[in-house]
């Protein structure tokens, strides 16, 4: 696996500047601001390697926002103009990225049709290939299959992980493809979660005998931040307390980020996230303010929510109206106008929000997004990134990307580790005595990959919520102190300028802590007076929670409602925040139970 290197310029394989010099501007730092005629330096190392070895297959992995679809059209128009290649096929995951692949191709000369159907049989003489989805392609592999053998063809498949979706599109790209001359693999993403093979990617067994994708050439985020290439994100997380009914009727109680069971996790995430609470309001509210901090220097910034469903994408563009006082770009995946919705207000800067469910998680491109809100229950972290990778994207030097979301611990630890480098594991290594066995490992991997769609089963009815901004993440670093809606700890970081180095992002939310730290002094003081024991109070939370575990196998009640009913009684917050006093009487108030007084 290649990675680049700092110093690395022209070499002998350079294919000039000419080809493909009306590409969208790419930045690079060798190039004159606002020119394409240079390729960035990934791009260019990419390219000569992809020449030294003349490859059937090549697999590029490379963060969203890189420059993907400029180092593919590169290649197809040296194959064509060498004579190589003469017939070009795109797959991609959606209708709208078959579009903005043509776009992308008719700039450097190449006439792509994305308006192919299967049913049409064969293409216009005016061009010189189609763009099509893997969809399109598993549903009639012999008529692709055809058109392949029928000429001297390159394939690029656009995030060909989605070969994967299902084995009849792993088959049907295997059938139709296999002839092809040249194969170019492309992804933005960590593989998938589960264990479908990809096709006409290479694995390789590691240490561990676990088989891996190798990918011919690498380039991940955090080489790209380096280089200038992508925005820093800044993830704003924000936590409060979620009260929710279960499916039996009881009601519970929890505070979002705390260490919790993962159905508790997942009721409070969901009550967060439900529209007729005070979480998403809120957060709505301080993303709303944060983009137009960020309007300040970039006039054009828009903001994207993501949403788990169509009712929820729809209840939160009602309320970004009343913020905004205008109208919400809402894009659902069964309009049949989602993709003009999206390149509306990709041109219109004046716009300022567009919500949606999945249909721009992935390939989509609207530059001008800089403030996103992760308002979805999925987890994955294919998922994740994908929908990061809507923000990533450089335009002009120093723009700085905000994404807010709930204060789960599987979102924070994602958020943290963005510079991690992920391969698809396609076969898992036999399991020491005592381990999860690897047919329970794959089942695991696919209810994660289905937790938003297991999160609708049941019945359930959340009940209340409310915000409190919780910490900023950064670079792998954790920053603030906390502190309630509009509290000076949350409005100096929302007040970030929006055009800032990575340096600049890590010094300024140093000094906002600082300051965080210095506003507290007779905290410090009180606390210095009344130093907790923290291990009495892990002690007595431990010893509580083990009571409340034998009353409830005692009585049959479900072990949140006896710890609401204790608080109820006793009075106080939640366990993980209830004093070492409040502890001792819920302890004292349940040995009464446990004997029969009330």
């Amino acid at each position: 696996m290649n990675t680049p290197h700092p110093e690395a310029g022209p070499t002998l394989f350079d294919v000039g500047t000419d080809v493909g010099s009306q590409l969208p501007p790419a930045y690079p730092h060798r190039a004159a601001h606002g020119t394409a005629g240079t390729l960035r330096q990934w791009q260019q190392e990419a390219l000569d390697l992809y020449i030294q070895r003349s490859p059937r297959d090549f697999l590029t992995v490379a963060t969203p926002g890189a420059g993907k679809t400029t180092f593919a059209l590169r290649v197809a128009k040296m194959l064509v103009e060498s004579g190589e290649i003469n017939r070009i096929y795109v797959v991609a995951p959606t209708e709208h990225l078959k579009r903005q692949w043509a776009d992308a191709a008719a700039r450097v000369g190449l006439s792509i049709d994305p308006n192919f159907k299967n049913s049409d049989g064969r293409h216009g003489r005016q061009f010189i290939g189609v763009a099509v989805t893997y969809a399109q392609v598993a549903n009639k592999p012999a008529l692709h299959r055809n058109k392949t053998e029928a000429a001297r063809t390159f394939v690029i498949f656009d995030e060909i992980h989605h070969a994967g979706d299902s084995l009849s599109w792993g088959d049907g790209v295997r059938e139709a493809f296999g002839p092809a001359v040249r194969r170019l693999a492309l992804t933005g993403t960590p593989f998938r979660s589960d264990s479908s093979p990809i096709p006409f990617v290479d694995y390789v067994e590691d240490a561990d005998g676990v088989l891996r994708s190798k990918a011919d050439y690498s380039y991940g985020y955090g080489p790209a931040l380096k280089d200038r290439v992508v925005r820093p994100v800044v993830f704003m997380a924000y936590s409060g307390n979620m009260r929710w009914r279960t499916a039996a009727g009881e009601e519970m109680e929890a505070r979002l980020g705390e260490a919790a069971t993962k159905d508790i996790v997942a009721h409070a995430w969901r009550t967060a996230l439900n529209p007729e609470g005070e979480w998403i309001p809120a957060v709505l509210k301080a993303a709303h303010q944060r983009l137009l901090k960020v309007r300040d220097r970039i006039d054009d910034a828009g903001g994207l929510v993501i949403a788990t469903d169509h009712e929820s994408a729809r209840a939160y563009a009602v309320q970004l109206e009343r913020l905004s006082g205008q109208k919400t770009t809402v894009v659902l995946s069964d309009d049949k106008d989602a993709s003009q919705r999206i390149e509306d207000f990709s041109q219109d800067g004046s716009k300022l929000w567009m919500v949606a469910v999945r249909m721009v998680s992935e390939g989509v491109d609207v530059p001008r997004l800089c403030v996103g809100v992760y308002a979805t229950s999925t987890s994955t972290a294919l998922f994740f990134a994908q929908a990061v990778g809507r923000f990533v994207r450089l335009r002009k030097k120093a723009e700085v990307a905000s994404v807010f979301l709930p204060s789960v611990p599987v979102l924070t630890d994602l958020a943290n580790e963005m510079e991690a480098e992920r391969d698809h594991a396609l076969q898992v290594s036999t399991p020491a005595e005592g381990e999860m066995p690897e047919e329970d490992l794959l089942a695991a991997a696919e209810k994660q990959e289905r937790a938003s769609e297991e999160l609708t089963k049941g019945s359930f009815a959340a009940i209340g919520s409310n915000a409190a901004f919780d910490k900023v993440l950064f670079d792998g670093d954790e920053f603030g102190l906390g502190g309630d809606l509009g509290s000076e700890e949350e409005l100096g970081f929302l007040g970030l300028p929006g055009l800032l180095e990575p340096e600049q992002v890590s010094t300024l939310l140093r000094k906002h802590q600082a300051e965080q730290l210095k506003r507290r002094p007779a905290d410090a003081q009180q606390q210095a007076e009344n130093v907790v024991d923290h291990r009495q109070l892990k002690s007595l939370r431990n010893k509580l929670n083990k009571s409340v575990s034998a009353y409830s196998a005692k009585t049959g009640m479900h072990q949140g409602s006896i710890h609401n009913k204790l608080r109820d009684a006793c009075g106080g917050p939640a366990v993980g925040q209830a004093t070492q006093s409040q502890l001792e009487a819920r302890l004292k108030k349940l040995q009464q139970w446990f004997v029969g007084m009330k």
